[in-house]
């Protein structure tokens, strides 16, 4: 017997695309004010944030691009739907954090080598960090929920985390070239912005993987969901068992359970189908199950087939 629950997850809410588009406005403005403040203070520091605020509403431009495809309805060609558009965005997103967190590093390597005569606002770079610290405050504080229930949402989340300690960076940078005039705390400051952006980067490119190689999802153990299918009443064995997942939030079960025949005799497959789905659902967050209810002189057959 079969069963196949498509609970709507996060990802398809009218309310993450909402979060998304305000955070990209947060950005676009704050990626303005940074480009104006490096311009004015010479600061490579607030740069390099500018360019990371750039990718970031580069970003957060595809992450809502594909939690739109992403709400679309499955159909006879794409049966599960296209939950998978948003894994692939968060794969463009993680790309271009390694490129933008190689470049913030080459330049600031290369300043620090020849650091020639340039000079730093000191004071222009800390007012302008301090407005993109309170700006990527703002926008951790609206995607903190959202990013639990989906890997794009995650992956805006993490890119408006590293923005906030690069405004971090930048303000501790800005306060060491005021009070001691060692222009090279700027420097310093791109170095820790490109050491925060990649294990970041990385760790998004890691789920991405696990997902797209249907890995079973980190925090789901099949051991103890085959444990639970055991302990219900008229279970004999389940074999066949798959766990992966079609994006963050989503994961997907299938399994041969080997009933006692009375179940199917009289009539309690679907009872038991409600417990097996239950069980599922409220210990593992599974919503999407499939099961396949067969006899023990079933599975001898197939054996000796």
């Amino acid at each position: 017997m079969h069963d196949h629950s498509h609970s709507p997850t996060g990802i398809r809410g009218a309310r993450n695309r909402r979060l998304l588009a305000i955070s990209l406005a947060i950005t676009s403005v704050v990626m303005v004010v940074q480009i104006i403040g490096a311009w004015l203070s010479g600061s490579l520091a607030l740069l390099a944030d500018a360019a990371h605020m750039f990718t970031d509403a580069a970003a957060l431009i595809i992450a809502l691009i594909a939690t739109a495809v992403a709400a679309r309805p499955a159909d006879d060609r794409s049966t599960f739907g296209y939950q998978r558009a948003e894994v692939f965005g968060a794969l463009i997103n993680g790309v271009i954090l390694i490129g933008i967190a190689l470049w913030v590093g080459i330049e600031a390597v290369l300043r620090l080598i020849d650091p020639g005569d340039y000079e730093v606002a000191g004071g222009i770079m800390l007012v302008t960090a301090a407005v993109g610290l309170i700006a990527n405050a703002t926008a951790m504080w609206l995607l903190s929920s959202a990013q639990r229930e989906s890997i794009n949402v995650r992956g805006a989340y993490l890119e408006v985390l590293g923005d906030l300690l690069g405004s971090v960076a930048v303000i501790v940078a800005a306060v060491v070239v005021l009070t001691t005039g060692w222009v090279a705390a700027d420097a310093v400051a791109s170095l820790a912005i490109a050491g925060m952006i990649v294990p970041r980067a990385i760790g998004l490119l890691r789920e991405v993987v696990v997902v797209l190689a249907e890995r079973v999802p980190v925090g789901t153990h099949v051991a103890e969901i085959r444990e639970h299918i055991l302990s219900t009443d008229g279970v004999r064995a389940v074999h066949d068992v798959h766990v992966w997942a079609l994006t963050r939030g989503a994961p997907v079960f299938t399994a041969h359970v080997v009933v006692d025949g009375s179940v199917l005799a009289e009539g309690r497959s679907p009872e038991l189908l409600q417990q097996l789905q239950t069980c599922l659902a409220t210990h593992f967050d599974v919503e999407h199950s499939t099961f396949q209810f067969e006899t023990a002189e079933h599975v001898e057959r197939e054996t000796h087939g």
